[in-house]
C-alpha cells in the first residue's frame, strides 16, 4: 500500500553545534516521499525514498541560509536535491526500527541508519486513518564534503562536524 505525507503535520529538521556552545536549527520546507508498505504496522517489505529541496533549507537567518546553499556548502545550483534510498529495515521492539538506506548529499552516497519509532494511530476527524513516525540519525557533515569552517580564538570550531537529522511524519493511505 502507498501512503503519503501530511505535510502541515511534517518536518524534517537538523541541527548543529555553533562555536561549541549553542545549536543551529534549521529545517527543510520542501520535499517529497514515496512510502509503500505491506504492512504500516510493521512496515513489512517497506521501501522509503525522500528528495529533500536543499534551497528550500531554512535556519531563521537569510544571510546563513544564502551561505548555506552556495558551493561552500550543499552547492545547490548543482545539487538541489538530496535523497534518501532506503534498502532495509530492522525491527527492535514493537514500535521501533533500524531504517538502513543510501543518503546522497551533493554526489556523495553513504549508508545511513535512522532510528525509527511509530508514535501512534489514529482516525483523523474525515475517518482515515493516519499514523505518526518520528526517525533520527547522526551524520558527519564531512563525510558529505560539506567541509566549510572556521577555527575561533578558542581553539573550538564554528560549525559542528556532526549534524542531527530529525523526520516527524503524519501519514495516511493512498
Amino acid at each position: 500500500m502507498d501512503y503519503a505525507i501530511d505535510f502541515p503535520h511534517s518536518a524534517i529538521s537538523f541541527t548543529v553545534k555553533h562555536m561549541g556552545i549553542a545549536n543551529v536549527n534549521g529545517v527543510f520546507g520542501s520535499y517529497s516521499a514515496i512510502i509503500k508498505t505491506k504492512s504500516i504496522e510493521s512496515l513489512e517489505d517497506v521501501f522509503i525514498s525522500f528528495d529533500i529541496d536543499v534551497p528550500s533549507l531554512s535556519t531563521s537567518d537569510q544571510s546563513r541560509d544564502k551561505h548555506l546553499i552556495s558551493a561552500d556548502f550543499f552547492d545547490a545550483d548543482r545539487f538541489p536535491k538530496i535523497k534518501f534510498n532506503s534498502s532495509k529495515i530492522e525491527r527492535l521492539t514493537d514500535s521501533t526500527f533500524n531504517l538502513i538506506g543510501d543518503l546522497t548529499i551533493k554526489d556523495i552516497t553513504k549508508p545511513t541508519t535512522f532510528f525509527v519509532e511509530c508514535t501512534g494511530q489514529v482516525k483523523n476527524p474525515w475517518g482515515q486513518d493516519t499514523y505518526g513516525f518520528t526517525a533520527n540519525s547522526s551524520i558527519n557533515r564531512y563525510d558529505f564534503n560539506l567541509r566549510y569552517n572556521k577555527i575561533l580564538e578558542s581553539g573550538s570550531f564554528l560549525i559542528g562536524e556532526n549534524v542531527d537529522v530529525y523526520i516527524d511524519l503524519e501519514i495516511y493511505p493512498l
